[in-house]
């Protein structure tokens, strides 16, 4: 489908869709990694626990072990029992034990009383204390039970969810010194123009430096693909075709930013049509609305627009989830809370826009939110200094100051 030829824009929502309709994902092998090497890595099948967790029964508290209906008597302590040092005998009628939070419940115990409700009437001079108690104990009173957390045979993580910090620690918990990932995608990413210097360089008249290859290259390298950057490429057909040649030989995807308007320069639409297939779409989306997808004889290709905020935006909205998509990575919902604007908010209807803004909360729990000023697409300070999009929607018009609106906190892929 070329949008282009259509005279109204296409819902980001409806865009998405179909784009995500053509892509399948992509049969690589696994990767076996040590878990300290996982993180951010994409799961390449479940994780089953092997054993309960926690392994046996335990103290929620600091106390003294014994069997409920023995808790109004006076009590022997028998022995002390710490996290990781089981007692290995059993507690009878008219017995406890001193026990330790995580410490393991003995046999014949069924039930903890804290320490503070606990008198000990004798002293230390004694071979046992005795002890009485405040309160009586209900059966299973502040004891954590066997397989609490994970039963053995739980799926703990599904095949495609993406290693997080704690995820890691627990996979150490179940003993796991290995995990099972998906290799990461190969992305190549290419920046179209003549216009374009690499900083560090001198500047010829109507020259600018080249951003997009590193902002794109440093959200993929954060989202945790390998990142093949080719750099410029100048508005020269023979030399955008080798470039695409090489990229698609390289990568799983690739990615330009600029080059796929209906500018005269714009070869990058030709060069993919002649290797390859493309559509273009006229996405309901501001910053952005340019934005190309179609597959290389090897690679899928992802045209991002040229201006730099565009195509910051554009790769988050539109392009990562189509990368994972291709890495089997379960579907991720944005994360949206509602917030009131600090000060008024100019909107024409026609598309959803993403402005850059700042949130806060205030000592009652009210979120409000405040543009970072300027919201050209080609001021990257209006990202630089943001944590979050205000998201207003479609149709929205212009907002007053208190407005409820919603804002998408940036991830860690943009922030």
């Amino acid at each position: 489908m070329d949008s282009c030829s259509h005279p109204s824009l296409v819902p980001l929502d409806d865009a998405l869709e179909q784009i995500l309709h053509q892509v399948t994902r992509l049969n690589s092998l696994p990767q076996t990694l040590s878990i300290d090497k996982a993180l951010g890595r994409i799961l390449a099948e479940d994780v089953v626990s092997p054993f309960d967790i926690p392994h046996a029964d335990n103290s929620a508290m600091d106390g003294y072990a014994m069997k409920a209906e023995d808790s109004t008597a006076s009590l022997t302590v028998i022995a002390t029992v710490y996290a990781g040092h089981p007692f290995t005998g059993e507690v009878k009628k008219g017995e406890c034990v001193r026990i330790m939070t995580g410490g393991e419940i003995p046999k014949g115990a069924d039930a903890v009383i804290m320490q503070e409700n606990a008198n000990v009437e004798s002293d230390n001079n004694s071979l046992y204390n005795t002890v009485s108690f405040r309160e009586a104990a209900s059966s299973r009173q502040n004891v954590r039970p066997k397989g609490e957390d994970i039963a053995k045979g739980a799926c703990v993580l599904k095949k495609g969810h993406r290693l997080k910090a704690a995820d890691i620690g627990l996979l150490a918990s179940l003993g796991l010194s290995k995990v099972s990932v998906v290799s990461p995608l190969k992305v190549a990413v290419i920046s179209t123009g003549d216009e374009l210097q690499i900083p560090g360089t001198p500047l010829a008249p109507g020259q600018f430096y080249e951003s997009n290859g590193f902002t794109s290259s440093a959200m993929l390298e954060r989202f945790g693909v390998e990142v093949i950057n080719l750099g410029i490429v100048r508005d020269d057909l023979e030399e955008l075709r080798n470039a695409f040649r090489k990229a698609d030989e390289l990568a799983d995807v690739v990615i330009t930013s600029g080059g796929v308007s209906v500018g005269e320069a714009d070869y990058s639409k030709q060069v993919v049509e002649e290797l390859g297939q493309i559509d273009f779409w006229k996405v309901a989306i501001k910053p952005g609305k340019p934005f190309a997808f179609g597959r290389l004889p090897s690679s899928y290709f992802i045209g991002l627009p040229g201006n730099p905020v565009s195509s910051m935006v554009t790769l988050h909205q539109l392009g990562f989830p189509i990368l994972r998509k291709l890495q089997g990575e379960q579907d991720k919902s944005r994360i949206r809370i509602k917030a009131k604007t600090t000060k008024p908010l100019r909107k024409r209807p026609g598309r959803t826009d993403f402005q850059r803004a700042i949130y806060h909360t205030d000592v009652s729990g009210q979120v409000w939110v405040q543009a970072t000023g300027g919201q050209g697409s080609g001021l990257l300070t209006s990202m630089s200094q943001a944590n979050c999009y205000i998201v207003l929607e479609q149709e929205r018009g212009h907002v007053e100051q208190d407005e409820e609106v919603m804002i998408e906190p940036f991830d860690g892929f943009i922030a």
